[in-house]
């Protein structure tokens, strides 16, 4: 049966991550989904993971889903749009300014195209990756242009809404402006704080904690991928990266000598602005960011323990707002970091402690 504002078929070229990932939410909407990649074997894979089937020539879609790398995406739209005039085109790429540009620049009609960009994704590429949930409460960002037509601008709506996404729309520079500092800056920051740990004495790495993991989680994507869209996008990272220089060069003269007047409250000032920061990233389902209670257990580090403590967590009715998992160094004990509200925190506290959980922080 059918759970779907669109109708189909949807036709996806390229089965990657983002590509197989939106195939299987549609296929889970009761939607035909044909797909089509340049390599068989990378086809084939998202077939057999159940995205999809292959596209046959002949068939029309209702809506075609450009899933390729960013070096290509424009090239791509412009044949779906030439092979489906009746269809509407979006894509999935990261950089919307470029693409815009090299079509126009090859004089296309672009009623049927609408742009957009889900800002989701994992670490991990290809097929296997996907998941069909990957978009729930996630952004999906639209950036019609100027000829798009009222009808393709609904469909790409629909899609995002099929998919669980929450819809922005955003004019593709504004766009471009955007995920140069919340996404590809901060890739850049990342990579650069892992790359030291590369050639650091693993005693050294041996001590790191959940901090670490989770500033440099994301300096595992695929490198390949990522020389394309900071290419596509260079002068807008750009523009962030200076800025992140500037403060690099101010800490570090403050660090030079921290007995110099001044230098201590230059160092706090930078630390400070991002408190601020951190505070101005969405919370749950996009809410403004909520400050959390921390209570950290320790378990014993073995099949069932944290699947344990979170069935009692649910039987004592208290809502986790979020979870970290940390491991103690030399144990073999677990430190789940359980995130409630402020006013839910002593409740939480007593009731595991009853129930003969150690809480240690």
């Amino acid at each position: 049966m059918k759970d779907s504002r669109l109708t189909g078929p949807i036709k996806i070229v390229g089965t990657g991550l983002i590509g197989t990932s939106i195939g299987l939410a549609l296929k889970s909407k009761g939607l035909e989904v044909l797909l089509e990649d340049s390599s068989p074997a990378v086809l084939n894979l998202a077939i057999d993971f159940g995205a999809g089937s292959k596209f046959q020539i002949g068939t029309e879609p209702e809506l075609v889903i450009v899933c390729t790398p960013p070096d290509v995406t424009a090239q791509v739209i412009a044949a779906e749009l030439k092979a489906h005039p009746d269809a509407t085109v979006t894509d999935v790429a990261s950089v919307k300014g470029t693409v815009l540009t090299a079509l126009h620049q090859q004089g296309i009609e672009l009623a049927n195209y609408v742009g957009s960009h889900p800002m989701a994704g994992r670490e991990q590429t290809g097929a296997l990756a996907g998941r069909s949930d990957l978009f729930i409460g996630r952004p999906w960002v639209m950036t019609p242009n100027m000829q798009s037509s009222k009808e393709s601008i609904l469909l790409v709506e629909s899609l995002a809404f099929d998919l669980g996404a929450s819809l922005v729309s955003m004019d593709p520079i504004e766009h471009d402006r955007a995920v140069a500092l919340v996404s590809h800056a901060p890739q850049i920051v990342s990579s650069l704080l892992a790359a030291r740990l590369a050639s650091a004495d693993s005693s050294d790495v041996s001590l790191a904690g959940q901090g670490l993991r989770d500033t440099t989680r994301i300096a595992a994507s695929d490198p390949k991928l990522w020389m394309q869209i900071l290419s596509a996008n260079s002068q807008q990272v750009s523009d962030v990266l200076r800025n992140v220089r500037n403060d690099l060069d101010q800490i570090l003269e403050a660090l030079q000598d921290t007995s110099k007047p001044g230098s201590l409250t230059s160092i706090g000032k930078l630390l400070e602005s991002g408190n601020l920061g951190v505070a101005k990233i969405p919370g749950k389902h996009g809410s403004s960011a909520t400050r959390y209670a921390k209570v950290t257990v320790m378990i014993d580090d073995k099949p069932g323990e944290l699947a344990r403590l979170l069935t009692e967590i649910g039987q004592i009715g208290i809502n986790l707002e979020d979870l970290t998992l940390e491991h103690a160094t030399g144990a073999q004990v677990g430190l789940p970091e359980l995130y409630v509200l402020p006013s839910s925190e002593a409740e939480l506290v007593s009731a595991l402690t009853g129930r003969g959980w150690k809480i240690v922080g």
